[in-house]
Formats: C-alpha cells, structure tokens, sequence
C-alpha cells in the first residue's frame, strides 16, 4: 500500500513538506496583526508556551495515527478505531478532517490567488503608483479589486490549478519536489527582508516589542488568541499532518520531527514579526488601523522606499510561496482520501478533487464582491460578514478545525494504548525519554485547552 500511494524519499522531504504545510498566510499576515493587538513580548512567550504545549503533542498524534496505518484520515480512524470503544464511529474524525480540508481550500486558494494579483502589479510599477495614495490603494482594493468577479475568478483558478498540478505528480515527483524547491526560495526571501528591515530606523524597536515581555498587558482573551493560533497555524485539526505522516518511513523519528516543524513555523512568524513591524515603525503607521494590512498597508510603506518594485515584489512571492504550499497539503488531504477509500488513481483523484473544490471556490470569490468590509477572512480580523466566504470560513476555523483537534486528543490519549503509542514512537526514534510527559499532554492538557476554544466559541468568541 505505501509503495502504490507515494512516500517521501527522506526525512528533509518531509520535514520540508510539512513545514510548507504550517507556514501560511497565518504566519506571514494574521500572526503580526494579533501580536499588535496584544501588545507584543508577553504574548509572544504565552504563543511558545502554547505550540510546545498543546501544539507539538497534537502533531505528533497526528503524523503517529497516520504513519501506523498508513492510510489518509477516514481509513485510519477507522481501521485503529474499528477494535476499541466507539468502534468505527471514530472513522467521522477523519471524514471531519477532509471536510475542513475541503471547505478551507475552497476560500483560502481565493485569497492565495491575490498574491498573483499583487505580484503582477509589482512587475509592471503599477502598485507602486497605486500606493503613494493610501487611501486610493485601500478603495481599489475594496472596491474595484474584489467587485471584479471575472478577475477573482480568474486568479482564484490560476492559483488551484498550481495546486492541483503539484499534487498531480505524487508525493515525491510533485508535493516533495515543490517543496524543495519553495521553502529554500522562501527561506532566502525572507533573509533578504529580515536584513533589509535592520537598517531601518524601527527595527530596534520592533525587536523591543517583541522580546521584552509585559505580563501586565496580558488578558484572558490573549491567552484564548495565543492558544487559538497555536492550534491552527501548524495545520492542526484538518488532516494534513495525519496524510502527510502516513507516507513517512519507519526509520523517522516523529517526536523529533514534529518539534522540528513547529520550531520553523514558529521562527518563520517571529521572522515575519520583525519585519513587518520594523518597515512599519519606520513609516509611523498604526497598525490597527488596518485590518487588510497586507493588501492595502504594506505597498504603502515600500513605496517610499529605493526599488519599491522590487521589494513589493519579492514580499508578494513570499506570501505566494507560502500559500502555495498550504494549498497542496489540503488538496493533498481530499485527494488521498479518494486515493484510499474509492480506489481512484492519483491522477483521476486530482484532477475531480480539485475541479470540484475550483468551482466551489468561484463562489466564494464571487462572495466578496464590492464588500470593503473584510474582516471576516481568517487572516484579518474579527468581526463577521454574510455570504459564503465568511460562512464557511466561521465553519472552518470555529468548528472543524478545533473539533477534529479535540477529537484526535482524545483518541489518541484515551481511545489508543499506551504500548501501541509508545511503540510506534520509538520506531526510528529509540527510547522516547519524554513518552511519560507527552502523554499527560496528549491526554489532559490538549483536549482541556482545545476544549477552552471550543467553549469560548460557544459563548460568542470568534477564531476567524
């Protein structure tokens, strides 16, 4: 079975790939605007604190179900569940994880596919002239962008259809091979970035802001937003970690692997951090201010600096590498499931998974149409919008995500043995020293936490 359906051809393959997968427009756009929001330092540690706590633990029951059997989300659950208590009833976690792998993808590829959009206007000098006028950069954004529906239509498509093309060719001939080749290019641009934000007269002060903590400015709702993203910005809860972990080998060590993703995911935020908030404090902007900071903010800044094209240019790359590789882990999810449990080929799996998630997200581009008001996307802000982007973006974020999380916790800490867990991590690991510790995590302070934002969703908080 894992000959037929792909594996990755080493350890740096995968760690490579899974990593693409975490790091996202959550990394690059959303995790500076809560860290604004929440006052920086003191909210960075409690950040930490949460993705070696709740997040870590979780990404390694994640790639461990999946590596043990071998199979994507709905046929791993059901196998492992099929002889324990609740039987193949746990096979509905799965299908929950290719459900938000679904829904997710079908609004995410919508705003991946600005990224194309704003790289263009960089090449041709034309955001650059947009952007001396800030208030004009935010009313075309707004407005004449998103009213355009044949234009998000067109680079929504664009934009699955290098999705689809990744995933086409295999673990190893496509999604591998993407990886290796975007998340050093990403990697580089994000160096070029960080060295050019040093020279700038707010770079200091970012690094201020960051790193020295204030516990004063710390709230309930802070330690909500920081256990929130923790969860999601490592692809927790959708079954990408689970897919991607059933085509690793059993020379790989999990725990060890698991850290070492949420460790880049989590400098690649910080990295962003420092340079969004050093370029920012250079130019005296408020960032709360600006929700849509990504899109109607940033041009803004480099525009008034030497080779604005450029540097608009390359940031936009950036944002577009990294929700490329996002995007193929999801599609990656839907279409290992047809792979498994209908018996279709790769190829056929694919290209009907990503043509069906393609017109479905036509709709949710065509949602946004002449709406200035964007908060509802996951990567901005907070407040809610009707139509089916928001719809299914609330969904995602609020239900799917955090109650396939709280489900995977429990079966992995209550429902799975100890001997069963313990053996498979030790496969290509040896003794785990931290066994004892991880599966306190996995089984009282994963589920207790991820619990938390369930209730908190409940009681009208919203993670979106």
């Amino acid at each position: 079975m894992a000959e037929s359906r792909g594996q990755w051809s080493g350890r740096l393959g995968f760690i490579l790939a899974a990593t693409g997968s975490a790091i996202g427009l959550g990394n690059l756009w959303k995790f500076p605007y809560i860290t604004h929001e929440n006052n920086g330092g003191a909210f960075v540690l409690v950040y930490i604190a949460m993705v070696l706590l709740v997040g870590v633990p979780i990404m390694i029951a994640e790639i461990l179900v999946g590596r043990r059997t071998q199979l994507s989300p709905v046929g791993a659950f059901r196998i492992l569940g099929q002889d324990k208590p609740g039987g193949k009833v746990w096979s509905g976690v799965g299908f929950l994880g290719v459900l938000a792998g679904f829904t997710i993808l079908s609004y995410y590829s919508v705003v991946a596919g600005w990224t194309i959009h704003y790289t263009w206007l960089s090449f041709t000098g034309k955001l650059a002239e947009l952007a001396t006028d800030p208030v004009g950069l935010q009313t075309y954004f707004g407005g004449e962008f998103l009213a355009n529906g044949p234009q998000q239509i067109v680079y929504h498509l664009l934009f699955m259809g290098l999705t689809t093309g990744a995933v086409y060719f295999g673990v190893k001939g496509g999604i591998e091979r993407v990886a290796k080749i975007l998340l050093p290019l990403l990697f580089l641009i994000l160096i070029i970035l960080l060295f050019y934000s040093s020279t700038t007269s707010g770079f200091h002060e970012a690094l201020r802001f960051l790193f020295i903590p204030d516990f004063s400015t710390l709230t309930t709702g802070s330690v909500l937003e920081a256990l929130g993203h923790a969860f999601f910005t490592l692809s927790l809860g959708m079954g990408a970690m689970l897919t991607y972990g059933s085509y690793i080998g059993k020379d790989i060590s999990i725990p060890r692997a698991a850290f070492q993703i949420s460790l880049l995911d989590t400098l690649i935020a910080l990295i962003a951090c420092v340079i969004m908030f050093s370029i920012i404090n250079s130019s005296n902007i408020d960032v709360s201010k600006s929700s849509t900071i990504l899109f109607t903010t940033i041009p803004t800044v480099f525009a008034q600096l030497p080779a604005a094209n450029f540097f608009n240019a390359i940031f936009y790359l950036l944002i577009g590498f990294a929700a490329l590789t996002s995007t193929i882990s999801l599609l990656e999810v839907v279409s290992s499931y047809a792979i498994d449990d209908l018996g279709w080929s790769r190829q056929r799996s694919t290209l009907t998974m990503g043509s069906v998630i393609a017109v479905f997200g036509v709709l949710n581009a065509l949602s946004l149409g002449g709406n200035t008001k964007l908060s509802s996307i996951n990567l901005v802000g907070r407040e809610s919008t009707a139509g089916i982007f928001g719809t299914m973006d609330y969904l995602a974020s609020n239900w799917f995500l955090p109650v396939g999380g709280f489900l995977i916790a429990l079966f992995v800490g209550w429902v799975l043995g100890a001997r069963e867990t313990s053996e498979e991590l030790e496969k290509g690991h040896g003794v785990f020293a931290w066994f004892k510790l991880w599966r306190l995590l996995i089984r009282f302070v994963a589920p207790l936490a991820v619990g938390a934002i369930i209730v908190s969703v409940i009681l009208g908080r919203e993670y979106q």
